[in-house]
């Protein structure tokens, strides 16, 4: 199959193979969908904004009206404990933003652990091919050689039968 072909995929007849290309043809299996899909199905990101809800523990007075004293001293208690609720649910968030970097940094490092076998991957096939392309010089040498060794053969051979035509001369 010709390099325009293969480049058309023109002459493949099976479907299956449609899609499939080489790493010698330029090709990859690299799909962006699966390199930028979220890591959890519920990660915040442009496509999933999260839900806006929002902690609300009153509902809102949309008018002015009074209080009495059961009243406030209820929901003093009550701001007290969201206060302290609240310093809370900052250290928790404190702790999973914590956690989140963390989780990014090993994320990072297994990234760049991954680049760097591939970088190196890259390196020992150019090596092999290399040495391919250095083997392929050697061919004809060693045509050369065997080439030699069918002559030595021949010439050998030929001699014997001399001998051997002398000798039975000779008998």
């Amino acid at each position: 199959m010709g390099i325009l072909a293969r480049i058309t995929n023109t002459g493949k007849s099976s479907s299956a193979n449609t899609n499939q290309s080489s790493l010698s043809t330029g090709g990859h299996g690299i799909d962006k969908n699966q390199v930028l899909a979220p890591t959890d199905p519920t990660v915040i990101n442009p496509m999933n904004p999260g839900t806006w809800q929002t902690v609300r523990t009153a509902p809102i007075n949309e008018a002015p009206r009074y209080s009495n004293k059961a009243e406030a001293d209820a929901l003093k208690r009550v701001a007290s404990q969201k206060r302290e609720e609240a310093r809370q649910a900052k250290r928790a968030y404190k702790s999973l933003i914590s956690l989140e970097q963390s989780d990014a940094q090993v994320h990072t490092a297994h990234r760049k652990y991954i680049k760097g076998v591939a970088d190196n991957e890259l390196t020992k096939k150019r090596a092999d091919a290399a040495t391919a392309r250095h083997l392929h010089t050697l061919r004809p040498e060693y045509a050369k050689l065997g080439f030699g060794l069918d002559r030595a053969e021949n010439k050998a051979q030929q001699r014997i039968d001399e001998l051997k035509a002398k000798v039975k001369e000779k008998y």
